[in-house]
């Protein structure tokens, strides 16, 4: 991944990176109310030895008390010296549990010995360093004194600093454990975003097509919540972005001389509502204000749509002609006072697969792409059904139309390799559903958007000036 993909999930995720934030910060926020606070208060003993005056006395008394420092602060967790201190002050604890709240250290290359209490109530852990310190003082000078009567310890321990009450806790610390459950937070927000990323496989970028085929991307249809009530945009609103990105699918097809057969063209997808109906009515009316004669058929023998959506009667069509109950001239229905010319599907057969690959359907191919300048078939979805991909052969390609957000790279693929498995070449993609806004949004500049602005509103938007763009 890229630093601009990172950049997008940060974009994308920031709600949840945002959540996962507020939650760490509250959960150390919580903890730390919860937690009792803790004071530390040190004592400090210094550790000498009597000897006498001459400079190798002085180096031998340094050595000893330097070796011995460490022993005498091992001995201040050890019932010894606790037992005293709990003694005196009338605590209610054992030496073993007592002796985990103390702990000594005597730093290096120093006769000091430190000794740290930390305690819930400040005044208890000053007077309980303290009396470590004595206890420790007392039970050194009995260890070191030798054994003849009247013979004084060689060791003396000295109280050089004594506790004093702690005015502020040392634990929680609120301001370290904010700081953590923060980065913690964001942490985890950040990589459950990337996480989510990397395991959601739908397509949503022209990258995403990329990784899948190299078939040239020569459209982008904008996503348009009313699509459903008003499906031929170019027609109902033709001054749209919508409208105008299918105009910018038609110059590219120009462009690009998809599709052989005198410039006909199946339209079908991976799955179902993906936008290929839609978009193959759209595209025809598109070809058809350039001048254009085209006809319109449903190949859809299953589902068919195309009468539906150009207000037209389909009763009798592609199938009739087909079994030859009727002529093709009898059954092609002008479309308003476009060029436009529809073929709808007829009655749905019980074999659609063998009618699009008879002689008949191969027949009626040439048949159409002689009389009219641009053939546009809806066909059904290439996963479920292979009806698709015959016809994709006889016509020489197809356009797979894929919906950024729904359609996987599994989907994709699958679909590429049915028409490749049949020798029917893709010949181009068009991506639908785009969104308009948002981190996954596109630049729409690039399928011709902002070119049929100001126009009146009777005026067809001029041919939008863009060239296609390239896997």
């Amino acid at each position: 991944m890229e630093l601009r993909d990172y950049i997008r999930i940060l974009r994308k995720s920031w709600i949840l990176i945002t959540a996962m934030t507020l939650l760490g910060i509250a959960a150390a926020a919580g903890y730390s109310l919860l937690q009792t606070p803790q004071y530390s208060a040190t004592s400090k003993v210094f550790v000498s030895t009597q000897s006498g005056g001459t400079v190798s006395d002085l180096a031998q008394g340094n050595a000893f008390t330097t070796q011995r420092v460490q022993t005498y602060a091992d001995l201040v967790s050890t019932p010894v010296v606790l037992l005293p201190v709990i003694a005196d002050l009338g605590l209610d604890a054992e030496a073993g549990s007592f002796s985990r709240s103390i702990t000594a250290s005597a730093p290096e290359s120093t006769s000091l010995i430190e000794i740290s209490v930390t305690n819930s109530d400040p005044v208890l852990a000053a007077e309980i360093a303290n009396g470590a310190s004595e206890s420790l003082t007392s039970v050194v000078d009995n260890l070191e004194r030798p054994l003849e009567e009247g013979a004084v310890s060689p060791v003396k321990l000295s109280l050089v600093q004594q506790a004093t009450v702690p005015s502020s806790p040392v634990s929680p610390n609120v301001p370290v454990n904010l700081v953590l459950g923060l980065l913690v937070g964001l942490a985890l927000g950040v990589g459950i975003g990337v996480l989510r990323e990397v395991l959601d496989t739908r397509i949503r970028t022209e990258r995403d097509v990329k990784s899948v085929t190299e078939a040239a991307i020569v459209g982008g249809i904008a996503f348009d919540p009313k699509a459903v009530a008003r499906p031929l945009i170019v027609q109902d609103d033709p001054r749209s972005p919508r409208a105008e990105s299918f105009r910018s699918l038609r110059t590219n097809l120009q462009f690009i001389g998809a599709g052989s057969a005198g410039h006909s063209f199946v339209v079908t997808s991976s799955i179902e509502s993906e936008g290929k109906s839609t978009t193959a009515a759209n595209l025809a009316i598109a070809l058809a204000a350039a001048g254009s004669r085209v006809v319109l058929v449903d190949g859809d023998l299953r589902r068919p749509k195309v009468a539906d959506y150009m207000g037209i009667e389909g009763g009798v069509g592609l199938t009739d002609v087909l079994i030859g109950r009727a002529e093709l001239h009898d059954v092609l229905q002008p479309w308003g006072r476009s060029s436009v010319t529809v073929l709808p599907a007829g009655k749905i057969p019980p074999n659609p697969s063998e009618l699009l690959g008879s002689p008949g359907m191969e027949a009626l191919v040439e048949t159409l792409a002689s009389e009219f300048d641009h053939v546009i078939y809806d066909a059904p979805p290439l996963l479920p059904v292979t009806d698709s991909a015959i016809l994709g052969k006889l016509v020489g390609g197809a356009l797979v139309v894929v919906a950024a957000g729904r359609t996987t790279k599994h989907q994709l693929e699958g679909a590429v390799t049915t028409l490749e498995h049949v020798g029917a070449p893709v010949s181009g993609i068009i991506l639908t559903m785009l969104p308009t806004s948002g981190p996954d949004a596109y630049g729409y500049g690039r399928y011709g958007y902002g070119y049929g602005y100001g126009l009146d509103e009777n005026t067809e938007s001029s041919e939008p000036a863009t060239t296609p763009t390239r896997a």
